[in-house]
């Protein structure tokens, strides 16, 4: 990212990071026992937690990764955000209810904890557990390599100690607070960002002339940017339509919030208060990405040497510096926030999912859960300093690991009482075969798919067709394997 550091910036970045550190010993005074640092204490709202959804499936990648992407690639990029709202109705119709009620009847508190209840079977929940773990260190990786170009942007510290800075702020909430301190965290960032993005989306209108002077600006130049697929092959994006709308159902850091919801009966609004509250930070993702392409196609803006300097040039450019320090300072928290839930996720697969799964408990949870967020996060860190160009494999590798492990076993086997756990551990050895193997191969430009097939596009399919074929083969025993307070959970 440019050096974007001057007075002004440095002193909202530092109220906003106030804010964050208030909101967090705010948290702590609050957690006291593990159910309070895994999952809220089952007592966060509607409002609250739709906002915290939001900012959790957004993070980083909404500001900085995607405006650039939607200048690279045109309007196909769109298909990565155009499933939100056939995800949200999803979620909260084939996820959140259930996964809310079994926390009742099971005390549930991780995403394992209901493959484990659903299946009546401690080596599903130790698989799950597993692939969440490997995947949750190379997400938290990518996160902080964003983190550390963010911090160093704004106080020109450089990358590792922007790095070391950013998780450090983490840690202090994250260790006090846990998941508490991250949802109201994410409430608190969620809402800024979303004031933030109608904002530059305004400023993107007011500088282009409209959309009618961004599409005259555009089509002479690259006509094919503002078609359906934009510069993409139809089948590449529609595989983005595919993994990111079936695929997110399996992201653990949006599923594990359902846990948290006060009370189930408000599910039915959580669709459109999560859709609209998409459609507005997503403004900035589509807003930025258009406008400028077309202040490039103009001559008003230099050529981008890489494409995520769209944000940062703009911002800098043609909006006002409390704007822009506003915008910056929140794509810090946002990152914060997700690398908070991703930490709170694998201190849960470490310290409760994987010993339940070996039949044993540990004493304390809590302060283990404590220990264990402190250790993934110097990982994650560690991973993100030293690895290079890795990390982005490590971030690729994730999304597609907890699509392809979770959602069938997930969200399907939730649903469907022919499930068994054979079908459950065979879609999720399957996915993490897969994945592991055709992104290593692809990383090392061993091996790479024809233009538009993804690896996890590919490794969700054979991971659903592995959870059908082996339950229909196995079906005979799925009446056994399913718990008559699990099958009144899945039936209400």
């Amino acid at each position: 990212m440019p050096r974007i550091a001057s007075p002004l910036i440095i002193v909202v970045a530092l109220l906003y990071f106030a804010g964050v550190v208030a909101i967090s010993v705010w948290s702590a005074r609050r957690t006291r026992t593990t159910r309070d640092f895994f999952v809220a204490g089952r007592g966060i709202g509607l409002v609250a937690l739709t906002v915290a959804s939001v900012s959790a499936s957004v993070s980083g990648f909404i500001f900085i990764g995607g405006p650039g992407l939607l200048y690279r690639v045109g309007l196909g990029a769109l298909w990565i955000v155009l499933p939100a709202s056939l995800t949200n109705v999803l979620g909260a119709w084939v996820l959140a209810k259930r996964m809310r009620l079994l926390g009742e009847v099971r005390g549930a508190m991780t995403v394992p904890d209901a493959i484990g209840a659903r299946y009546r079977s401690p080596a599903a929940q130790g698989i799950a557990a597993v692939a969440i773990l490997i995947a949750v260190v190379g997400y938290m990786a990518t996160n902080c390599l964003a983190m550390g170009y963010v911090v160093d942007a704004i106080f020109g510290v450089g990358m590792g100690w922007g790095i070391w800075i950013g998780i450090g702020i983490t840690l202090a909430y994250s260790v006090a607070g846990g998941i508490l301190a991250g949802v109201y965290n994410d409430v608190f960032q969620g809402t800024l960002m979303a004031v933030a993005s109608v904002l530059v989306f305004g400023y993107v209108l007011r500088v282009n002339g409209g959309m009618s002077g961004i599409s005259h600006a555009i089509m002479p130049v690259a006509p094919a940017f503002l078609g359906p697929w934009g510069t993409m092959t139809p089948i590449a994006a529609l595989s983005f339509f595919f993994v990111f709308g079936m695929g997110a159902l399996g992201q653990p850091q949006s599923v594990h919030k359902y846990y948290m919801l006060k009370d189930p009966l408000q599910l039915k609004w959580y669709p459109l208060l999560k859709t609209l509250g998409l459609i507005l930070v997503l403004l900035l993702y589509f807003g930025v990405g258009v406008g400028v392409k077309a202040l490039v196609a103009t001559g008003r803006m230099a050529p981008l040497s890489v494409a995520d300097e769209a944000t940062p040039r703009f911002l800098l450019g043609f909006t006002p510096v409390l704007l822009a320090a506003l915008v910056f300072s929140g794509i810090a928290a946002a990152t914060m926030s997700a690398i908070n839930g991703f930490i709170n996720i694998g201190a849960a697969a470490v310290t409760h999912d994987i010993p339940v799964a070996l039949g044993r408990t540990l004493v304390d949870e809590l302060r283990w859960g404590r220990v264990a967020t402190v250790v993934i996060a110097i990982a994650a860190a560690l991973v993100a300093r030293y690895s290079g160009t890795m990390v982005a494999f490590l971030g690729i590798f994730g999304w597609g690991l907890f699509a392809s492990t979770l959602v069938p076993s997930l969200a399907f086997g939730l649903n469907w009482e022919g499930a068994t756990r054979e079908g459950a551990i065979a879609s999720m050895a399957t996915g993490l075969t897969v994945t592991v193997t055709f992104e290593t191969l692809a990383y090392f430009k061993a091996y790479s798919f024809p233009s538009g097939v993804t690896v996890s596009g590919l490794s969700l399919v054979l991971s659903i067709l592995a959870f059908f074929t082996v339950s229909g083969l196995t079906r005979r025993a799925a009446p056994g394997q399913l718990d008559p307070d699990v099958r009144a959970v899945m039936e209400l």
